[in-house]
């Protein structure tokens, strides 16, 4: 839809005229509009407008300098502002500081007005890049690199870095004014004015604050601009014949001015601040004295005035106008012209006027026409050029020629390298369009290949997972059809599965004392694509090999596209590849139990082959399939195993049962007599026995009564292993089973002078135990404490039940002779004693502890040993336990 509507009428009847009579009608308008209002002004107004034309000029020269200053101060915000987006887009970082300066340099030559960037963060690092003469500048850093010392550096025309000896130890840009000036204002900020120490020159800094998204600080971008710039604004904007034009702070103090006179005097050889009352422009004094007399404080000045003085007896025209268009940037201009600027001359201009607009209006025409041929014709090339330029493919490579307007030589210049440009584009995109669509096609047919591959391998590996002989173990059947399916996915002429001949019978090896050496690969079933025939028995030694069988040990596949260059399989190139024309190969290991036993061998006949990743990962699959076959043989043949030791062992232990019930109690007959002999002897009941017939009877006494406990432990120990044991649960006072183990072995403990005590804590329930199986335990642990306690020594028993009152701890403990950590696990094996310098001299037949952990284990409970070799033992029984009226009537075997 057509929007300009309300100019369409005007624009459809200048359509049909040529361009070069517009031109020339327009030169014509405005030239006569312009000669007819000045005549009228110049002859009606004359006297009149002295006044009107004062206040225009100076209101006119006040927006001058307002404009020229607004712009000249615009330019660090523009630079500001240009930094804070180049770090928003991500191309800058203000915390690292290290790529700022080539931009910073670059910046400088891009903003003439410009005298130095500086950017410093929050990490005190600082950056400041200064403008000298002859393209050479000034740069100063501070950071981590430096140790946080100021460094300045002169940079020549040609990028050489050369240090000055100036340094500034721990520099801290934080504390500098326009930092501290952006981080207090939050914003874009200028600085006061301020005269450096190097060179007499007013400067004034601005500053920009950068924040992350989170209005955390960052740091501060400043720029660095003279004063004096100003001034030659100011300079070249001319009030009338001899009027002036200057900038005053409210605090009197001169900023720039029109004149030639420096804002500052030195004193010293410093530049000192220069009122403007105190100016040596007698002008200037006059009316800044003025403005102090009739305000008394610039202060008081909030808007424009415009105001006249008498100087010299002359009247004196005078604007004061407000600038505020910057932050902290509070200025006052003036303008200053004289009345007599324009009494004399205006009549003469008057005349002047109406001459130079009647010969004006002639020129016009005649340069109206020039111009108008000038420009249209170039115009009216390029239309053409544009035209044919449309249509690329009856285009001809023709030249737009313009001469004598540089712009639109420029432009012509222009057109010509697009045009030549776009044809080469156009011809470029064209080849690589059908180049593109050629790929595209052979994408999608590699694209369909590979997904029909990709099927095939999946559809293969399905089968396999659910195949039988696979999970039976079966290695021969399984073997066979994992070599002949992988053939037909990878279509290959052979798959063999090749095992090490330590491999090849684990379970046979496993059962006649671990695996033999490996000294060859056995092929264990080969498979022919050709001939479809299944085969086995090849057999390649790992010594003649040497480089082929390092290859394959080091690496989890082996893929080999050209077996006659591939240096891992050049050892089998002769014998074995070029005789049978294999020409690739690709080789995965199988892998069992954590280790390499054997390989599954993919051989391809006649044309080299490169092999793709999906046919890699498929032959570790098959890989892995035929270690599952080995797992599950390996372990079918260890649970038959299993159950044969099984089936022996119970006879075994069955057999053992008997055996030392039936010895046991022939044994116990004939030594029952053999101890009631020995009691009558010794009682003399036959004759009267001599003192050394009494000891050799002691003697045979003593050891009648060892070999009978012997006896009975042995058929305690065979009863509770055979399960005829049965509990006879009472409800048992703790105290009554600790009182009475200690009382059992009180006179042993006595002839050894072992001190016996009890702990036992005060009100506890009673337990249910088999109260005479448990006095056993304890007369056991008890025993064998004071056993293997030196003459002096210390044995107790400790009682602790547990936080919640479902077990009780009984603990014996000894300060005895201890033993080794590692000796522990001996302690309750049956016939077995811990030997030492000290237990070899003490008699004992290894079976106290293994009838004390039966019996605690019988009343579902638990006991651990601990000891420290010279320090004791401490030996705790846990037991379940409950509160008296909780307990039924039970047995347990």
């Amino acid at each position: 839809m057509n929007k300009n509507t309300g100019t369409s009428g005007v624009f459809s009847l200048l359509k049909a005229v040529p361009l070069s009579l517009i031109l020339v009608g327009l030169f014509l308008l405005q030239i006569l509009l312009a000669v007819g209002l000045t005549a009228y002004l110049s002859i009606h107004n004359g006297q009149k407008a002295v006044n009107e034309v004062a206040t225009e000029l100076r209101h006119e020269v006040a927006n001058r300098v307002e404009q020229n200053l607004q712009t000249y101060l615009s330019t660090p915000r523009q630079v500001l502002r240009s930094n804070q987006n180049i770090i928003d887009m991500g191309l800058l970082k203000i915390e690292n500081l290290a790529t700022w300066e080539s931009y910073l340099i670059e910046q400088l030559k891009i903003f003439p007005d410009a005298l130095a960037l500086t950017a410093s963060n929050e990490q005190q690092e600082y950056l400041a890049v200064e403008k000298l003469k002859d393209r050479q500048f000034l740069l100063r850093k501070a950071g981590k690199s430096t140790g946080y010392d100021l460094y300045t550096y002169k940079i020549d025309s040609q990028g050489q870095r050369t240090q000055l000896p100036e340094v500034i130890k721990n520099y801290d840009a934080r504390s500098r004014p326009d930092y501290q000036t952006a981080v207090t204002a939050k914003k874009f900020s200028f600085s006061q004015i301020f005269t450096p120490r190097t060179e007499p020159t007013l400067l004034i800094s601005a500053s920009l604050p950068i924040y992350n998204s989170q209005d955390e600080l960052l740091g501060v971008n400043s720029t660095l601009i003279h004063l004096s710039q100003i001034g030659d604004l100011l300079q070249n904007i001319k009030v009338g014949k001899s009027g002036q034009s200057y900038i005053i702070e409210r605090s009197g103090l001169l900023v720039a001015s029109s004149t030639t006179e420096e804002p500052f005097r030195l004193q010293n050889g410093k530049p000192i601040r220069l009122a403007a009352s105190q100016s040596s422009n007698s002008f200037t004094q006059a009316t800044a004295k003025y403005l102090t007399t009739k305000f008394s404080n610039f202060d008081q000045i909030p808007s424009l005035q415009q105001l006249d003085f008498s100087f010299d007896g002359k009247r004196q025209f005078l604007e004061v106008r407000p600038f505020k268009g910057e932050a902290n940037v509070n200025w006052l201009i003036v303008v200053a012209v004289p009345e007599a600027d324009f009494m004399g001359q205006i009549d003469r201009n008057t005349q002047t006027t109406i001459f130079l607009c009647v010969g004006a209006l002639g020129l016009a025409i005649l340069l109206g026409i020039f111009t108008a041929r000038w420009i249209t014709q170039p115009i009216l090339d390029f239309s053409t050029a544009t035209k044919d330029l449309a249509d690329f493919t009856n285009y001809e490579d023709s030249v737009v020629k313009v001469q004598g307007i540089k712009e639109l030589e420029v432009l012509s210049e222009s057109f010509n390298e697009m045009a030549q440009q776009l044809r080469k584009t156009f011809t470029a995109l064209t080849t690589k369009n059908e180049e593109l669509e050629l790929q595209v096609k052979q994408r999608t047919q590699e694209h369909i290949n590979s997904e029909q591959k990709l099927g095939q391998h999946h559809r293969v590996l399905v089968y396999l997972a659910n195949h039988k002989g696979i999970f039976e173990g079966n290695l021969e059947t399984a073997f066979k059809v994992i070599t002949e399916k992988a053939a037909n996915a990878l279509e290959v002429e052979r798959v063999g599965v090749w095992l090490f001949n330590g491999d090849a019978v684990r379970g046979a090896s496993r059962r006649e004392g671990g695996l033999r050496q490996r000294t060859k690969l056995q092929c264990i079933s080969l498979y022919e694509r050709s001939n479809q025939r299944h085969s086995a028995g090849l057999e390649r030694n790992l010594a003649d090999y040497p480089i082929y069988f390092k290859a394959l040990a080091s690496s989890y596949t082996i893929a080999v596209s050209d077996t006659r260059t591939d240096p891992r399989v050049r050892e089998l190139s002769d014998e074995l590849l070029e005789s049978n024309n294999i020409v690739s190969l690709i080789d995965t290991s199988i892998w069992v139990g954590g280790e390499v036993v054997g390989t599954v061998l993919y051989e391809q006949v006649g044309i080299p082959r490169i092999w793709e990743l999906s046919e890699q990962n498929f032959v570790s699959s098959m890989a892995e399939f035929v270690a599952l076959t080995l797992e599950i043989c390996d372990r079918k043949r260890a649970e038959s195993d299993l159950r044969e030791a099984k089936e022996t062992a119970e006879v075994a232990n069955r057999a053992k049962s008997t055996f030392l019930t039936n010895i046991s109690y022939e044994l116990k007959t004939p030594l029952n007599s053999i101890l009631g002999i020995t009691e009558s002897l010794q009682d003399e009941v036959y004759s009267l026995v001599s003192e050394e017939q009494r000891q050799s009877l002691n003697i045979l006494e003593s050891n009648g009564k060892n070999l009978l406990e012997l006896i009975n432990q042995i058929l305690d120990l065979t009863d509770i292993q055979s399960s005829k044991i049965e509990l006879q649960l009472t409800t048992t006072s703790i105290q009554g089973i600790c009182d009475s183990s200690l009382s059992f072995v009180k006179q042993m403990a006595f002839q050894k002078n072992i001190r016996l005590r009890a702990q036992v804590p005060e009100e506890l329930e009673p337990i249910q135990v088999d109260e005479r199986r448990i006095l056993q335990v304890f007369i056991n642990l008890l025993t064998n404490a004071i056993k293997f306690t030196k003459e002096g020594g210390e044995v107790w028993i400790e009682v602790q039940p547990n936080s919640t009152n479902e077990y009780i701890f009984f603990s014996v403990v000894d300060t005895g002779i201890g033993m080794l950590s590692d000796d522990l696990f001996k302690l309750f094996q049956p016939f077995v004693q811990v030997e030492n310098a000290s237990t070899r001299r003490s008699t004992g037949t290894g079976l106290g502890l293994v009838m004390v952990q039966k019996i605690v284990e019988l009343h579902g409970g638990t006991v651990h040993a601990e000891s420290q070799l010279g320090k004791g033992s401490r030996f705790t029984v846990k037991l379940p336990w409950k509160k008296a009226g909780e307990w039924g009537v039970e047995t347990s075997k």
